[in-house]
């Protein structure tokens, strides 16, 4: 797997510079997971976010029965895990592979190396960050909007 070429379809890594990009590359780890095979559960404490290269990842969240619930899929070259390396907070759902999944997994400390050598770099994989949450944000509320209005 070329890391470099799979980073750059990722809407997280929009606007970086060959060599930012390059770094960036140097820092994730691959990861493969089976059907099944959970990633991360919700509750866990997160420090990393995971790039989608290969397959299709369920999002679940437990109900108070103790059910799940699905949210979404994701699909290359979509990212999750984002929100802790914000928030520092626990994580707000499971995510378990759908079909046999391949990632690029980068820790909250890899991050941090990036912003030490390219502070321009790490601010643009913010900003990317609050695009895509602010997007999820809006589509999560259309739906909610739809499932509340009568006749819908």
């Amino acid at each position: 797997m070329n890391k470099v070429e799979e980073l750059q379809k990722s809407r997280l890594f929009e606007g970086l510079l060959p060599e930012e990009i390059e770094m960036l590359a140097e820092l994730t780890q691959q990861k493969k997971y089976t059907e099944g095979e959970v990633v991360f559960e919700q509750g866990d404490v997160g420090d990393s976010l995971y790039l989608l290269v290969e397959g299709v990842v369920e999002v679940l969240q437990k109900r108070s029965d103790g059910s799940e619930q699905l949210i979404t899929e994701l699909q290359a070259p979509e990212f999750f895990g984002e929100m802790s390396l914000i928030d520092k907070e626990y994580r707000s759902a499971t995510i378990r592979a759908k079909s046999e999944a391949i990632m690029l997994c980068l820790t909250n400390e890899n991050l941090h190396s990036f912003a030490r050598v390219y502070k321009n770099g790490f601010t643009l994989v913010v900003i990317n960050i609050a695009r895509v949450l602010s997007a999820r944000l809006r589509e999560t509320n259309l739906k909610l909007l739809k499932k509340n209005t009568p006749g819908q």
